[in-house]
C-alpha cells in the first residue's frame, strides 16, 4: 500500500500594527516598474488591501523575537501604506493583515520575494475585455473605469469593442487560434454572423492578416472620407437612419457608411436642391453630377461675366487681415518653430483673404436666359459651380440677310472643335435641372473561352480609357518642359509648310483642346488633371480681362514666363489617346491617324521623361483590373511580379482576384501596354515589358504555405469585367 504524502501546514495570519513593520533588505525588487507608489496608495484608499503582507519576525543577537517584523514580500504595498501614514490618511499603528512565516524557515526571505513576483499570472486579454464589460453592465462609467485602472477612456472603449466580438471568435482567441490583431480587425463590425462567415472563409485563404479581414468586412461600405459623405455631412446621413461602422484600432477617416443606397439618395436630393437654387438665379438650365465628364464644356460658348466689386466694408476687412498677417509673419520670421495656434491663425487669415479676393461674377439677364451652369462635387466635398455656358442649339438665330452679333465669328471658331456626342448634357425637357450620369461601364469584347489559355488583346474601349489617362499625364509633363514644347510646335509648323500630305504629329496645332470620347470616372480629379487646372487658373489670374490688352501684357513677361505660358497653351492641344476607330469611317479619324498620333506621343514622352507612376496612376479595380478578363489579370501579375505570384491568385473568383491583384501591383511600377513608352535601342523604339525573377520574395500578405481555395462563393466567376465604380 502506497504511503500518503504528508499534509502541509500553512503559515498563520494576523493583524500587526503598521509601526511594528519594517521593509526587509531581502526584498529583491530594486527597480521601479509599473504603477507608482502614489497611484497604488490611492487605490488602497478606494479598495483597501487586496493582498496581505508576507512578514517574518526580527530576531535580536540572541535569537529572540524583538516584536518587530520585516517585510520581504509586499514591499510596494508597504511603501504605499507608509505614504498614507505620512499623509495622515492612515493611523501609524493601524492593524495590517499579514502572513507570518518563521524567522528560521527553510525557505529564504529572498526566495519568497522572488516567488511572489514570478508566479503571478497576468489576466488573459479576453478576461480584461469581459471584466470591463461586466463593470459597464453594472453601471460603472467609462471615465470612472479609465481612472480606476490608470488608462485613457479610448483604451476602455477599445476593450469594450473587443468584448462585443462574436462569442464564437472569443473562444477561438482564448485557445490561441486567433491573434489579437485579427480579433481587433473583427471588431470593426457588430454583425456576429458576418464575423463568423469571414473567419470560416479564412480557413481556405492564404491571407489572414488584419487588413484583409477588415477589407472583407467593409467591402460593401463607403468610407466617411468619401467626397459624397463630405458633401452631405455624416450627421445628415445618420439622421436619415444610416449606420456608421467605426474602427477604434486603425485610422479610418471617421468610419464606414453601411448604406450606400441611402448615401446616393441623399447626395442626389441635395444636388437637385442646389441645382434648383442656382437655376433660380435665372439660368436656362443647370446640369448636376457627382463627377462631371471630362470635356463637358467642349463645344459650349462661355459668356463673359463681371466681377462683383468689393464693398467698402469688405475692403476694410481685407486691409485689416493683410496688416495682421504681415505683423504675424514679421514677428515669427526668425523663429525656428511657429506655435500651432499661430499657424492656425495664419491659415484662418489666408482662408478669409481668399474668400474676399475670389469675387463672384454677375451676368446679364439676357445672357443667363440662354446659358446654363454645371454643378459637381469637389474632392473635399464642396460644391463646384461653373456658370455661363451656352449650348449650340441655344445660340441666337442669325437672320440670313443680317449680320452676326459681335464676336459670333470667334464663338463659332471656339465651338468648332466640339462634338455634340461628347457633351453628355441630357435630361427631361420639363426640368431645367439635369442630372448627368457618370458611372462608367467598359466593354470588354468577346468573353467566350474565359478560362482558356489565350490572352486576348485589350478591349478597344479600355485602351482608349487608359490612353486618355496617359494623355493627361503627358500633357502635364509636356507643360513642364518648355524647350520640348517649342520644338514640338516648330515640328508641326514645318510639317504644315513643307509636308502638307503628312501629319505625323500628336499636336492639334489649331489649338482645339483635346477631348476624350472615352474616359474613366473621376478623370477630372486625377493628379495631372488637377495640376493642369491649377496652372491654368494661375495664368488666367495674371492675364488681363480684355483680349485688347493681352498683347501688351504678354510683352511685359520675361523670356522664361513667355516660355512657360507657351508650353502650357501647347499642352492643352496635345492628344495621345488611342481612340476607338469606328467600323465605318465617319471622316473624323482613321486607324492610320491614331497610330501616327500615338507614335509621335512616344517621342514627346521620352523627351519630357514621362512617369505615369509618379503622376499617380495605379492599376486599380475600378480603373483597369475590373475591366479585363481573369486570364489577363493573371498574365499581368506574372509579368509584373513573376509566375509565383500569379499562381497564388489563379484559383480566386474574378472579384477577389482583381482586388488581390490591385494589392500586389499597388507599390510597383507596372503599366498596361497602352500606357507604356517604348525605349530606344539603336535608334528604334522597342517595348521592354517588365520581367521579374522567380526568386523574388513574397509580400507579407501572400507569404503563407497553407492550401488555398476559393475565397468567396458569391464572387463573380463568369469571366465578365466587373462594373466600373461610380
Amino acid at each position: 500500500m502506497a504511503k500518503s504524502l504528508p499534509k502541509i501546514t500553512l503559515s498563520g495570519s494576523r493583524d500587526i500594527p503598521f509601526d511594528r513593520l519594517v521593509l526587509s533588505q531581502s526584498n529583491v525588487r530594486r527597480v521601479k516598474a509599473g504603477v507608482s507608489i502614489g497611484e497604488l496608495a490611492d487605490d488602497i484608499v478606494r479598495r483597501t488591501l487586496l493582498q496581505s503582507l508576507n512578514v517574518r519576525p526580527v530576531l535580536d543577537t540572541e535569537g529572540q523575537e524583538t516584536g518587530q517584523f520585516e517585510v520581504p514580500a509586499g514591499g510596494r504595498r508597504f511603501r504605499a501604506l507608509e505614504l498614507l501614514v505620512k499623509q495622515k490618511r492612515l493611523a501609524k499603528d493601524a492593524p495590517i493583515p499579514c502572513v507570518v512565516k518563521a524567522a528560521n524557515d527553510t525557505v529564504t526571505a529572498e526566495e519568497d520575494s522572488f516567488a511572489e513576483n514570478t508566479f503571478r499570472e497576468q489576466l488573459h486579454p479576453l478576461d480584461q475585455f469581459r471584466a470591463m464589460q461586466a463593470m459597464v453592465d453594472k453601471g460603472e462609467g467609462i471615465e470612472a473605469i479609465a481612472a480606476h485602472f490608470l488608462v485613457t477612456p479610448a483604451v476602455v472603449n477599445q476593450r469594450l469593442r473587443l468584448a462585443k466580438v462574436s462569442p464564437t471568435l472569443h473562444d477561438i482567441y482564448a485557445e490561441d487560434g486567433m491573434t489579437l490583431e485579427q480579433l481587433m480587425a473583427f471588431a470593426v463590425t457588430d454583425d456576429h454572423a458576418r464575423q463568423e462567415q469571414v473567419w470560416e472563409m479564412l480557413a481556405h485563404s492564404y491571407n489572414k492578416s488584419g487588413a484583409f479581414i477588415r477589407s472583407k468586412l467593409t467591402e460593401n461600405t463607403v468610407r466617411a472620407g468619401d467626397k459624397r459623405v463630405r458633401f452631405i455631412g455624416i450627421e445628415a446621413y445618420v439622421a436619415a437612419g444610416g449606420c456608421v461602422m467605426r474602427d477604434l484600432f486603425e485610422p479610418d477617416d471617421g468610419g464606414w457608411l453601411t448604406d450606400p443606397a441611402l448615401l446616393d439618395r441623399l447626395v442626389g436630393e441635395k444636388l437637385q436642391a442646389e441645382g434648383e437654387r442656382i437655376a433660380a438665379e435665372g439660368w436656362k438650365w443647370v446640369a448636376t453630377a457627382i463627377d462631371m465628364p471630362w470635356g463637358v464644356t467642349n463645344g459650349l460658348r462661355e459668356i463673359d461675366g463681371v466681377e462683383l466689386a468689393m464693398t467698402g466694408e469688405e475692403e476694410e476687412r481685407l486691409a485689416a487681415l493683410q496688416t495682421e498677417i504681415e505683423e504675424i509673419e514679421a514677428e515669427w520670421a526668425d523663429a525656428p518653430e511657429v506655435p500651432d495656434e499661430v499657424q492656425a491663425r495664419i491659415e484662418a487669415i489666408d482662408a478669409a483673404i481668399g474668400a474676399l479676393v475670389e469675387r463672384p461674377m454677375t451676368f446679364e439677364p439676357q445672357d443667363m436666359a440662354m446659358a446654363g451652369a454645371f454643378l459637381s462635387i469637389e474632392v473635399d466635398g464642396t460644391l463646384s459651380i461653373e456658370r455661363g455656358y451656352v449650348r449650340p442649339e441655344d445660340e441666337p438665330v442669325v437672320e440670313a440677310d443680317g449680320e452676326m452679333d459681335a464676336g459670333a465669328d470667334d464663338d463659332a471658331a471656339y465651338r468648332a472643335g466640339g462634338d455634340d456626342e461628347d457633351q453628355g448634357v441630357t435630361g427631361p425637357v420639363a426640368s431645367n435641372v439635369v442630372a448627368i450620369g457618370t458611372a462608367g461601364g467598359t466593354a470588354s469584347g468577346d468573353e467566350d473561352d474565359e478560362d482558356g489559355e489565350v490572352v486576348k488583346p485589350l478591349p478597344d474601349r479600355l485602351v482608349a480609357e487608359l490612353t486618355a489617362w496617359r494623355t493627361l499625364a503627358l500633357q502635364d509633363a509636356f507643360a513642364q518642359s518648355p524647350s520640348t514644347a517649342f520644338a514640338a510646335v516648330l515640328h508641326a509648323f514645318v510639317l504644315d509648310c513643307f509636308y502638307s500630305s503628312t501629319r505625323e504629329s500628336c499636336l492639334q496645332i489649331s489649338l482645339n483642346e483635346a477631348s476624350f470620347g472615352f474616359s474613366t470616372t473621376g478623370l477630372r480629379d486625377s493628379t495631372p488633371a488637377r495640376a493642369i487646372a491649377e496652372r491654368h487658373k494661375r495664368w488666367a489670374d495674371r492675364l488681363p480681362d480684355s483680349d485688347k490688352d493681352l498683347w501688351d501684357a504678354l510683352l511685359t513677361l520675361d523670356g522664361n514666363e513667355q516660355a512657360a505660358l507657351f508650353a502650357h497653351c501647347a499642352s492643352k492641344v496635345l492628344n495621345a489617346q488611342q481612340e476607338v476607330v469606328p467600323k465605318y469611317d465617319n471622316g473624323r479619324i482613321s486607324k492610320t491617324i491614331v497610330e501616327r498620333r500615338v507614335e509621335h506621343s512616344h517621342v514627346l514622352a521620352r523627351a519630357v521623361g514621362l512617369d505615369l507612376v509618379g503622376a499617380g496612376w495605379r492599376p486599380t479595380v475600378a480603373g483597369y483590373l475590373g475591366s479585363v478578363t481573369k486570364q489577363r489579370i493573371i498574365a499581368d501579375v506574372a509579368e509584373a511580379k513573376g509566375a509565383k505570384f500569379a499562381e497564388m491568385i489563379d484559383h480566386l473568383k474574378k472579384a477577389d482576384m482583381a482586388r488581390e491583384a490591385e494589392r500586389l501591383l499597388e507599390d510597383g511600377d507596372w503599366l498596361p501596354e497602352p500606357m507604356r513608352t517604348p525605349a530606344l535601342v539603336d535608334g528604334l523604339a522597342v517595348d521592354e515589358p517588365a520581367t521579374v525573377e522567380e526568386a523574388e520574395a513574397l509580400p507579407a500578405f501572400l507569404d503563407d504555405n497553407d492550401d488555398v481555395a476559393a475565397i468567396d462563393a458569391a464572387s463573380n466567376d463568369d469571366g465578365e469585367p466587373l462594373p466600373a465604380a461610380a
